[in-house]
C-alpha cells in the first residue's frame, strides 16, 4: 500500500470519534482527531489533511466558523459534515459555505464511513484507500456498488447485512465483539448486547454459506463476537 491518506475528525463525542478512527486506521488511513472546534482549526492547518469530518455541534467554536475559516483561508481538501436532524438550517449553510457532503445522526457507521471512501475517491485522495472489492472462497463484496455476488449470481442482502459483512471484513480474521458490532454497524454504544447482531449473522449465514449449520467463512468466537474467515 503507498502512502495512506491523513484523515482528521472533528467530534467532541468521543465514542463516535473513536469508532470512526479504529475502522479508518484498520483500512490504512492515518487518522487524527480533535475534540474541539479551536483544536480542529489548528489540527487542519497543521496537518493538511485528505479529509476532514466536522460535527457542527462543538465546544469553544462551533462547526460552521471552523468551515467558514478553512475554506475562507484557501483550504482546499473535502469536509464531510455531521448534523442533527434539527439543525437543517446549519446544513444547508455548511452546504453553501462549502461542505462537501454532509451524514445526518443518528447514523451507522458503516453509512458514514462510505460517505468518506467516496469523497476520497472523487477528489484523488483515495489512491492508497481500501480495496473496491473484498473476495473470499466463492463471494465477491463489491463496496461502492453494495453488492454481494455468490458463484457469479448477485445475493438479495439488506443494508444492515451488507454493513455488518463489511465490519468483518475489514478487521482481516480478527475478532469482533457484539458490543462492536453494534456500535459499528447500528450506532448503538449500549453496554447491553442486543440479539440483533446474531439475527443478523445467521441470516448472513443462510445467504453466504454452503451449510450455514456449519459456517466456512462466519465464525463464532465463543461469549465473544465473530471473525471472518477468508480462507
Amino acid at each position: 500500500m503507498a502512502e495512506s491518506a491523513r484523515i482528521l475528525i472533528v467530534e467532541d463525542n468521543d465514542d463516535l470519534a473513536f469508532g470512526l478512527r479504529t475502522n479508518l486506521e484498520v483500512q490504512g488511513y492515518e487518522v487524527a482527531i480533535a475534540s474541539s472546534g479551536p483544536e480542529g482549526l489548528e489540527l487542519a492547518r497543521a496537518l493538511d489533511p485528505a479529509l476532514i469530518v466536522l460535527d457542527l455541534m462543538l465546544p469553544g467554536l462551533g462547526g460552521i466558523y471552523v468551515l467558514r475559516s478553512l475554506r475562507a483561508a484557501g483550504a482546499t481538501m473535502p469536509i464531510l459534515i455531521l448534523t442533527a436532524k434539527s439543525e437543517e438550517v446549519d446544513k444547508v449553510s455548511g452546504l453553501r459555505l462549502g461542505a462537501d457532503d454532509y451524514v445526518t445522526k443518528p447514523f451507522g457507521l458503516m453509512e458514514l464511513m462510505a460517505r468518506v471512501e467516496a469523497l476520497l475517491r472523487r477528489y484523488g485522495g483515495g489512491e492508497s484507500g481500501p480495496l473496491d472489492v473484498y473476495r473470499f472462497g466463492d463471494i465477491e463484496v463489491h463496496l461502492q456498488a453494495r453488492q454481494v455476488i455468490l458463484a457469479d449470481a448477485p445475493v438479495d442482502i439488506t443494508p444492515k447485512e451488507f454493513d455488518l459483512l463489511l465490519a468483518l471484513l475489514r478487521r482481516g480474521g480478527a475478532v469482533a465483539t457484539r458490543l462492536e458490532l453494534m456500535s459499528e454497524v447500528w450506532g448503538h454504544s449500549s453496554a447491553v448486547i442486543s440479539r440483533t447482531v446474531d439475527t443478523h449473522v445467521a441470516e448472513l449465514r443462510r445467504k453466504l454459506e454452503r451449510v450455514p449449520a456449519r459456517p466456512k467463512h462466519i465464525i463464532t468466537v465463543r461469549k465473544v463476537g465473530y471473525r471472518l474467515v477468508r480462507d
